[in-house]
């Protein structure tokens, strides 16, 4: 059940993560308190910043060169500095595990990560997590996972904190002028006041998960979307998966295709995860016909909107494909995953080229038939 405990980490990273920390300290840094220094060891591109100054907008987003979601996301950074290109962004690499390895990140991603680029001021020979930006903004805060942002608004305050994939709109209000912070305040209360109630669900949700019982972890998210309502979108990609190995199809389609609604209309990673999550070889049961349909469906879009350069969501399609009995073009998309993948964090991946085998197998065996 590794998938299922997978996407529940991953859930909980993007989107609980003041859930899951119900005890926040009253000292906990916050929106419209004043932000702490920039202190940064180097910028590796784009012109320095010294110091945050009054009268100007700042982003500051946190990152990692391991990190995926912060690979996925800064694309978006990009368009989102161009579009107001009176806001400062800094991205600071945050958390590096090698520090040697952010120069050559930057180069790699080259124009998709258009602003300003700065390295975490950690201290000689010590630990990452001692870092002054990793301390002063992301522990003092409490965020405990990467992507983060932050919108500093002219007279230095923190207006917002959040995932990077939900900047767009309070960027806009703080740049319009139409941001109220008395209201955002108020919302960052009642996350609060919501973590310690989802605390007491936390111990069953993760029993439901150490004992791989689908039908218990569905139980769990319905007793928690009517205690927290606001979570409930939050939880669909766990609830999307349990219903997948609890073998309720019907209704993992209905929900599947409500996820690709709204916001991810167009978004390729929420079609590719989707359609993985149907054609994933660890899957414990079969989907129907319908599902592995929609995955093909959705995989191809993901495919689509990505212009068929991603080795990720290449190697999903071929799944697709397999699972839909379309093994030469299952063989066609794989070898095309394998080419994308190379020179990337998937270039070792074994699996890659064992996919590529069984399809192969397949096609060979159809030729002697």
């Amino acid at each position: 059940m590794r998938k299922l405990v997978a996407t529940t980490a991953l859930a909980l990273t993007a989107g609980l993560a003041s859930l899951v920390n119900p005890a926040a300290r009253a000292d906990a840094l916050g929106i419209g308190d004043a932000a702490p220094k920039l202190e940064v060891k180097e910028f590796v591109k784009g012109e320095p910043i010294k110091s945050l100054e009054p009268g100007s907008l700042y982003v500051v987003e946190f990152w990692a060169t391991w990190c995926g979601p912060c690979r996925a996301t800064i694309p978006h950074l990009t368009e989102l500095q161009k579009k107001h290109g009176d806001v400062k962004f800094i991205g600071v690499s945050v958390w590096e595990r090698d520090l040697d390895a952010v120069k050559p990140f930057v180069k790699e991603m080259g124009d998709k990560m258009d602003y300003r680029v700065a390295m975490d001021a950690v201290p000689k020979d010590g630990d990452p997590d001692d870092g002054a930006m990793a301390k002063n903004w992301m522990k003092a805060a409490e965020q405990d996972g990467i992507p983060a942002a932050f919108i500093v608004g002219k007279d230095l305050k923190i207006l917002w904190i959040g995932h990077p994939a939900e900047l767009d709109e309070p960027l806009a209000q703080v740049v319009e002028g139409k941001w109220d912070v008395e209201k955002a305040v108020a919302a960052a209360k009642k996350e609060k006041e919501e973590a310690a109630k989802f605390a007491k669900f936390v111990p069953k949700l993760q029993k439901a998960l150490e004992d791989e019982n689908p039908k218990q972890v569905l139980q769990v998210i319905d007793e928690i979307a009517k205690e927290i309502p606001a979570a409930e979108g939050r939880l669909r990609s766990l609830k999307f998966t349990s219903l997948l190995l609890a073998g309720e199809h019907e209704k993992a389609l209905a929900l599947g295709k409500s996820m690709l609604e709204g916001d991810d209309a167009d978004n390729s990673q929420a079609y590719n995860a989707v359609a993985w999550a149907i054609v994933d070889p660890e899957l414990k049961t079969k989907p129907d016909a319908k599902l592995i349909a929609f995955a093909l469906e959705s995989a191809r879009k993901a495919d689509d909107l990505e212009k068929g350069k991603s080795a990720p969501i290449a190697d999903t399609l071929a799944k697709a494909y397999f699972d839909s009995g379309d093994a030469a073009k299952a063989v066609e998309t794989q070898k095309r995953a394998i080419d994308l993948a190379k020179g990337t964090e998937m270039e070792d991946d074994a699996s890659l080229k064992e996919r590529l085998e069984q399809y192969q197998k397949a096609v060979d065996g159809k030729k002697k038939g």
